[in-house]
């Protein structure tokens, strides 16, 4: 994340005066937010939070990939679309309302499904990877084009009232760092993990995974406190208790061993 910096504006130095003040992140971390390039995969229940507390950071550059538009069921929980966004690409409103907190963002809108012919042209003009995808599929996909681009990924996952989060950098190899394969070898069979229609999810659970899936991030980016490399964040929303427990490297994982 070598980038060319300016001294911060006038403006700059007081919008993020309570960052600047912090001995973890200062003027040179708040430097590498404005400088960084963060794709979101989603603008849904964990990319809207996620989205709208990486603006307010300041981070420089956001892409948001989401191919959906906004309905009315979303908006329990995906809080940077609103009752006027309805029918509109996701991706449009997320865009507005990024601008509506700050001029320090740019935000890329990619407005189309990640694909296998897609992934490695848009994963690899980002510093860092935040999924909030809803399926394997997807998850899979961005886990193998982060390992095999360099990108450190920040992902996360929810259920009706709980959450995980991890940060997968298993092309680091200066640690014995796991990837997303190494937790779920394998998908689920299909039908066994009800969707969110199906299942239900409180909308402040969101919120909360989102909020710090968005802290992670900013981790990665700053680099101060812990990582989450190598360990999975759960959140128990309906126990209001959290757990972090070792992630290990599967020996055998086809993406981050060889296969």
């Amino acid at each position: 994340m070598s980038h060319p910096s300016k001294p911060l504006a006038p403006d700059q130095i007081d919008r993020y005066a309570r960052h600047l003040v912090l001995k973890e992140v200062g003027g040179p971390g708040q430097q590498k937010l404005l400088n960084a390039k963060v794709l979101i995969i989603g603008a849904g229940g964990l990319g809207s939070p996620l989205a709208l507390y990486l603006a307010a950071a300041g981070v420089g550059t956001l892409g948001i990939v989401d191919d959906d538009e906004v309905s009315l069921s979303n908006l329990q929980r995906q809080i940077i679309h609103g009752t006027k966004d309805i029918g509109r690409a996701k991706t449009t409103s997320a865009q507005e309302a990024i601008a509506a907190i700050t001029p320090d963002t740019k935000v890329i809108p990619h407005t189309m499904r990640l694909t296998p012919e897609n992934a490695s042209e848009l994963i690899s003009a980002y510093d860092i990877v935040a999924d909030g995808s809803d399926n394997f599929e997807t998850r899979y996909l961005v886990n193998d084009t982060c390992y095999s681009e360099a990108k450190t990924l920040v992902s996360a996952a929810i259920g009706e009232f709980d959450g995980q989060i991890a940060t997968f950098k298993a092309y680091d190899k200066s640690g014995d760092y796991p990837c997303y394969r190494c937790l779920y070898p394998e998908a689920p069979p299909e039908g066994s993990i009800p969707a969110c229609a199906e299942a239900g999810i409180l909308g402040a659970v969101a919120g909360i995974v989102g909020a710090w899936q968005a802290l992670e991030v900013i981790r990665e980016i700053v680099g101060f406190g812990t990582s989450l490399a190598g360990k999975l964040l759960l959140i128990d929303g309906l126990g209001a208790r959290t757990r972090t427990i070792a992630l290990p490297k599967d020996p055998s994982c086809p993406i981050c061993i060889g296969k």
